[in-house]
């Protein structure tokens, strides 16, 4: 059944959105104009290639019409075709061109949804990945390491490393990959990715750019705010100082520093795994939407 908005309802929605994603954006935005890196949040903005103005973008999700808006630019955008006079997501050439996408997320979602969150890896993939580097190979060379070379190799050498998300590991050092307990691959994305990997978590961001605009963008931006705080989680278990930015450090190479990562984890998998379940939900209803036009 079709839900229809009035034009003064969701052009009021639009614009609640582009403001809740300006403030999400807008330090990023003010670096790149002045060409100023930042070691956490530039990671969302570049490692996910997604634009501000993209993600700015509302769309209604499934199943939503927007009354009044065949006169509106957003009539011409991909995937949108005109009812009347109003505007709604054209189902059949979404499904054409992602359904395939739509299939793929709800498996690996699925998948990693059904699995207990593990809370035993404490953030050491930031250490793999600067392990036996040369200072000016480090990829955050302008910042400190708190240990010093050699104290963080110490750390990835004494500490069990135990991750299962690819696009970490692909990262690591090649010395390091050996003494990872996993082999992490693309192909075995969905056997191993889980509810408490913080890159796991993050990728939801991802995903529910690529489903839209099947899903509301009000949950585009849930997941962008939660990559956010995992990315400063995620920079604050690392070998770097970054205390001179106010990020204050876990000390993951102490019992106090684990418990505390784990703590953290604990509460963001919690996080995660319920907007998990909200673009799970989409992904059906898309999915049920393809079998009763099949």
């Amino acid at each position: 059944m079709t839900q229809v908005l009035a034009e003064q309802e969701w052009r009021a929605a639009a614009a609640a959105h582009a403001d809740r994603v300006d403030a999400l954006t807008a330090g990023h935005r003010e670096r790149r104009a002045r060409g100023i890196p930042h070691p956490v949040e530039d990671f969302v903005f570049t490692y996910y290639p997604f634009t501000p103005s993209a993600i700015r973008r509302w769309h209604p999700g499934l199943g939503v019409r927007l009354a009044g808006a065949a006169a509106d630019p957003r009539a011409q955008w991909r995937h949108y075709r005109i009812v009347d006079d109003g505007v709604e997501l054209d189902v059949a050439a979404y499904l054409a061109a992602r359904g395939d996408t739509l299939t793929f997320v709800r498996h690996l979602l699925t998948r990693t949804a059904e699995r207990p969150p593990h809370l035993g890896c404490f953030g050491l993939h930031e250490w793999a990945m600067v392990y036996r580097q040369r200072p000016d190979e480090v990829r955050h060379a302008r910042w400190p390491l708190r240990l010093g070379s050699a104290g963080t190799d110490a750390v990835v050498e004494v500490n069990p490393l135990r991750c299962s998300h690819f696009d970490a590991f692909r990262f690591f050092t090649e010395p390091a990959r050996p003494l990872n307990a996993l082999t992490p691959t693309r192909e075995t994305q969905a056997e191993l990715d889980q509810p408490g990997c913080l890159h796991a978590t993050m990728d939801l961001y991802k995903w529910a750019m690529k489903l839209a605009p099947a899903i509301p963008s009000e949950m585009v931006a849930d997941t962008l705010e939660l990559a956010l705080d995992l990315r400063v989680l995620d920079m604050r278990a690392s070998p770097y100082d970054l205390s001179a930015m106010g990020i204050e450090p876990i000390a993951v190479e102490t019992p106090e520093g684990k418990a505390s990562y784990a703590s953290e984890q604990r509460r963001y998998a919690a996080r995660g795994q319920a907007l998990r379940m909200r673009l799970l939900s989409a992904c059906a209803s898309a999915l049920a939407e393809r079998a009763s036009i099949d």
